[in-house]
């Protein structure tokens, strides 16, 4: 696998005359991530991803410091609370990625695939606060989103991404 990753990055280009390629290629030598069979997609590799469980692990602390607590939110989103917040989605709306059949069987609504997870939540938060007794709610999740991009760099954009978001 090395001698491969010695083929695809033969060389580390100049961080002065292009930082684009400096910065892929500097991610791809230090082995944290590679490209997967999806385009915009990509594997985190055990050093990638320990990177991301020291920071979340700091995070993590911080946060429960203030009182919130993890929840883990539905990844698919019923088509109509993503238009409750249509002014909030626009601007990844073309992003979007959609579910419209389980099976062979298409399905009464769309469901998006996590772009974001404000409007579940909040969804959610309506059910549960009745009264100001209910309050405070400091949820957090981490997670995973998904937005269609046409351009990506590994870490920076890609169609799939690690996530943290507190509500």
């Amino acid at each position: 696998m090395a001698k491969q990753k010695e083929e695809f990055v033969t060389h580390i280009a100049s961080r002065t005359e292009d930082f684009p390629q400096w910065y892929t290629d500097i991610i791809l030598k230090s082995d944290m991530v590679d490209y997967s069979e999806v385009k915009g997609c990509m594997v985190i590799k055990p050093y990638g991803y320990a990177v991301w469980e020291l920071m979340q692990h700091e995070l993590d602390t911080r946060f429960k410091a203030t009182g919130h607590k993890n929840a883990y939110f539905p990844l698919f989103i019923p088509e109509h609370l993503l238009q409750k917040e249509k002014d909030h989605v626009e601007g990844f709306a073309p992003e979007v990625a959609w579910v419209t059949q389980g099976g062979e069987e298409k399905l009464a609504e769309r469901l998006c695939v996590r772009p974001t997870s404000e409007t579940i939540i909040c969804s959610m938060y309506s059910k549960w606060i009745q009264s100001y007794r209910d309050l405070p709610l400091l949820y957090n999740q981490w997670a995973n989103v998904v937005r269609w991009e046409k351009n990506t760099r590994p870490f920076l954009r890609t169609s799939e991404f690690l996530w943290q978001e507190g509500h």
